[in-house]
């Protein structure tokens, strides 16, 4: 049993085919096919069922992957174990979420950096319905996202960096009454999308109209051209509201916190380079708290 054919069956469950496989991996299709040949062969099993051009996980398939998933991270961590030294450097992958990837790491990540030159940073974009199956398959090391203060997701230690609150905001050159607003939302992956919708009170009416936007960036640049007011963290908006381009509007939103984490697996091994960005995380949310 070869590590590349781990990695092959898991990059194949991942990814949903043989095909897209190949494609990720930079493989012929034919190594791939072969790659799980010789694992079945080995289990005396099929993995997948190949139904044309659907696949799907036998039950030894899917009794496997938890086995596949534990010997990739394993030969991951002893790898590093060996080389560890007092030099950080190697890979370090962060899933972050879009208004932390725009609005909070990139000082952070020009700091780290500097710090520690040799290590090969990758930034990835959260799937926020599935960040611990993300942790869990090892595609991130650690996850950076804003949630709700009573965050606890399942299979994750998490280390909440700083407290946060959502303020309510439109544009100056915005005129329109409050009764007449347009609300502008954000998906409804987003962790404060329930607050927004069961607990939001602005001066007593619900009478919004309502349009829901795929990011902060666009909703900020939508409320900044007066098309609506939004709710949104308040390091997003912190310079257009010292510059005046945006106002608070009252809210009972005080009640309702939010929270900077960081996340990763609780199997996770902390490797030097983990070690060294979290350190560098605590070094920020305490210095602007």
């Amino acid at each position: 049993m070869e590590l590349r054919q781990l990695i092959t069956f898991r990059t194949i469950v991942e990814v949903g085919g043989f095909k897209r496989a190949a494609e990720r991996l930079d493989y012929a299709q034919s190594s791939i096919t072969t790659h799980i040949k010789q694992l079945e062969k080995e289990l005396g099993s099929p993995l997948f069922d190949r139904l044309g051009k659907n696949i799907s996980l036998t039950q030894t398939g899917r009794r496997f992957l938890p086995y596949a998933l534990d010997m990739i991270q394993l030969y991951t961590e002893s790898k590093e174990a060996v080389l560890r030294d007092d030099e950080v450097s190697g890979p370090l992958t962060i899933g972050a979420s879009e208004s932390l990837m725009i609005y909070w790491m990139p000082e952070l990540m020009m700091d780290f950096m500097k710090e520690y030159p040799k290590i090969d940073l990758t930034l990835k974009s959260l799937d926020y319905p599935d960040v611990t199956s993300q942790l869990k398959r090892g595609d991130i090391d650690v996850a950076l996202l804003v949630e709700t203060s009573h965050w606890n997701p399942p299979e994750c230690r998490i280390q909440k960096l700083k407290d946060e609150k959502l303020i309510l905001v439109q544009s100056t050159n915005n005129q329109t009454a409050k009764s007449e607003q347009t609300m502008l939302y954000t998906e409804k992956a987003c962790s404060w999308r329930p607050i927004f919708e069961n607990r939001l009170s602005v001066g007593g009416t619900k009478s919004f109209f309502k349009v829901e936007l795929p990011s902060v960036e666009a909703i900020k640049k939508s409320v900044l051209c007066g098309l609506g007011i939004s709710l949104l963290p308040l390091f997003t908006v912190e310079e257009e509201l010292a510059k005046g381009d945006l106002v608070e509007l009252p809210t009972d939103m005080e009640n309702h916190p939010i929270g900077i984490y960081a996340a990763f697996h609780q199997n996770k091994w902390i490797s030097a380079n983990l070690s060294a960005f979290l350190n560098k995380l605590r070094e920020k949310s305490a210095s602007t708290i």
